[in-house]
């Protein structure tokens, strides 16, 4: 069954979460169905769901029987210790021969390349592709299709598809996140479960309270996004080029399912024979009716605001509409003299011989000239200015960046791009780094795999920012090739799988030990809900300026920083802390600490880095942790204080 539309295939993608599900689903009007296998799948939370190995073979036979497709998500990150399963598990699709794999970690890339595999490659919605150098970069690793970014608009969908050449997959109706695809760590900090690893806990489902400006304003959920709904934008989504339109739900039931797919494939077929007269409103009442959230065309038009946040009940923490919650607000751990001695003896397990190890260095990420100038005071190793500058600071000029250099000293210069990086960027960073003057830099900090084709030839050495999400040395090594020096490891690891993929990396290795990264990082302006909507009380913020917005539980305040392109980064609401075990983590691979100082003030950033500089020449790192108070709720570790 195939449909094609002005000669260009249209694909109808369906869910199927379970194989009663997919033999009920596959008879449906859709081409294709989608599904994960028992392991290596971003839906690892429910009991009973996926696919068996058997019941995969079987789920091929059928679909293939009927002339339809089947692809197989393999969509998480994979740890060290997991490398073994995963070889294992491509093998055995590579025998049952699925229409292609739908991807995240880079390792799959690279095992699929040294096991000589010949499996068809999808990028996941979870490599969040936002660019066209990142189509291009995975189109030379070997992906035929890529899932657009959620955040990504018709237009531009339109325009990369047609300048790549690259079939696009785009999401059409289901469940959305708020935040951009693989940027958020909020789970696995607070409950070691990593949104990337299948175990997202959901935390934009929690009721905060937003406080501005010492007033609080009534955005009982204001992470919580609508469900996403094109029906009766098909006709858009055809023009724009889209190849596949990509219904989520592994996780809802059958009947839904089965209602949902045969309202779209009969609403597709209706505009395929008559784009004339097509009435896009046939079954809206229908789907209107059956919906668990309301409804939105979330970025497909351009940015939505705050009508893209649910209102009603099933937007809540409630899951599915069933009345249960499926996770509450938790606060962070704090940093236990207990658990710091437990992560020291487990790290000590792992160290590398004292000949190969690697003096440290000391890295900081400034957010404006006053902090830089007292980080190059302080004779930093690493000195990072950020591509993602918080407001009220302004993004660092070519002046700026000129001073600078003349005042760096010894100190390692780099630049920082932005995370998320559009065409417009790349036209404004090429005529900063190739086209003009050689600027006194000795390095850039690449946030994207764009960015890192893109400038792999610029002559400025390249450092991979955590946003990378490397968690095996698989990936490590295809960074590698592709022209990085030195990758941050991903702030989601946990004490285990840190330990043993530090310890064999062959990469330096750079790791963030304090600060406040950001725990979600969204295209949603949240800033929005104070400056439209009126306080409903008093209450001034207990850790950061009132002029911070600060998203509240009853178990802590997470600031929340809008950055120069409007995003926003919502940070931990305690500060991470490293300094009682950097002999430890120097000695199982680490080679650069990192600060995250954007949220400090100068003098505050001048304490911290004294203290791990003292602490790096051998000074008690006990008296030291105890001598430094925090700045916010307290210190904690991160994904390292879970097994």
């Amino acid at each position: 069954m195939t449909r094609y539309f002005n000669g260009k295939e249209i694909e109808l993608l369906a869910p199927a979460g379970t194989f009663e599900i997919f033999k009920e689903v596959v008879q449906s009007r859709c081409d294709a169905v989608y599904f994960g296998g028992p392991v290596l799948n971003m839906r690892m939370m429910r009991k009973g769901y996926n696919l068996t190995h058997e019941e995969i073979a079987e789920a091929l036979s059928i679909a293939h029987g009927l002339g339809k497709k089947v692809y197989i998500t393999v969509n998480n990150l994979f740890s060290e210790q997991e490398t073994e399963e995963a070889r294992e598990y491509l093998a055995f699709l590579d025998g049952v021969r699925p229409d292609a794999l739908i991807v995240q970690d880079m390792a799959v890339l690279k095992l699929i390349q040294e096991m000589g595999l010949t499996l068809p490659i999808h990028a996941s919605v979870m490599m969040n592709v936002h660019n066209l150098e990142m189509i291009y970069a995975l189109r030379d690793l070997g992906v035929s299709r890529v899932v657009t970014s959620r955040e990504m608009d018709l237009q531009t969908a339109k325009l990369l598809g047609t300048r790549s050449g690259v079939e696009l997959e785009y999401f059409v109706h289901g469940d959305m996140c708020s935040v951009h695809g693989a940027n958020c760590y909020y789970s696995s900090h607070v409950f070691g479960m990593s949104s990337n690893r299948g175990k997202c806990m959901k935390p934009c489902r929690w009721n905060y309270r937003i406080k501005k400006d010492g007033y609080v304003f009534p955005a009982d959920y204001p992470l919580a996004v609508k469900d996403m709904f094109m029906y009766e934008n098909l006709p858009e989504l055809i023009e724009s080029g889209i190849t596949s339109f990509k219904i989520e739900g592994r996780m809802r039931d059958k009947d839904f399912m089965v209602m949902l797919v045969n309202s779209y494939g009969e609403a597709i077929d209706r505009y395929i024979e008559d784009p004339i007269g097509f009435d896009r409103t046939v079954d809206s009442k229908l789907l209107y009716q059956n919906r668990k959230r309301d409804f939105s065309t979330a970025y497909a038009f351009g940015k939505p605001g705050l009508r893209n946040i649910n209102r009603r009940y099933e937007g809540t923490g409630k899951f599915y509409s069933t009345g249960k919650v499926f996770s509450t607000p938790t606060a962070e751990r704090e940093l236990s003299e207990d658990r710091v001695m437990q992560l020291k003896g487990r790290l000590a397990q792992e160290a590398r011989p004292k000949q190969a190890r690697v003096s440290p260095e000391l890295a900081v990420r400034v957010n404006n000239m006053a902090q830089a100038k007292a980080a190059l005071e302080a004779k930093v190793g690493y000195l990072y200015l950020s591509g993602d500058v918080y407001e009220p600071d302004r993004p660092f000029t070519k002046r700026d960046i000129m001073e600078l250099g003349a005042l760096k000293g010894e100190t390692k210069l780099y630049l920082g791009l932005p995370r998320m990086m559009t065409e417009l960027h790349f036209d404004q960073y090429d005529q900063l780094l190739i086209h003009g003057e050689r600027l006194p830099i000795d390095g850039l900090l690449v946030t994207n795999l764009g960015a890192i084709r893109r400038y792999n030839t610029s002559g400025y050495p390249m450092t991979g920012d955590a946003s990378l999400n490397i968690y095996n040395t698989l990936a490590a090594g295809l960074y590698a090739g592709l022209g990085l020096k030195r990758i941050a490891v991903s702030p989601e690891m946990t004490l285990e799988h840190f330990a043993t993929f530090a310890s064999r990396c062959p990469l330096p290795l750079e790791m963030v030990v304090h600060g406040t990264p950001a725990l979600m990082y969204m295209e949603h302006d949240l800033y929005e809900n104070a400056e439209v909507m009126e306080p409903i009380g008093e209450e001034d913020n207990r850790y950061v300026g009132n002029d911070v917005l600060v998203l509240m539980t009853d178990k802590g305040e997470n600031p929340v920083y809008r950055d120069q392109h409007g995003r926003c980064h919502l940070v931990f609401a305690k500060e991470l802390c490293y300094l009682p075990m950097l002999d430890e983590l120097n000695a199982a691979g680490i080679s650069t600490f990192r600060i995250e100082g954007s949220t400090y003030t100068p003098e505050q950033l001048g304490a911290i880095i004294t203290a791990y500089q003292q602490a790096m020449m051998g000074a008690s790192k006990e008296d030291l942790t105890n001598d430094l108070p925090p700045v916010y709720a307290g210190y904690t570790l991160g994904s390292l204080q879970f097994d």
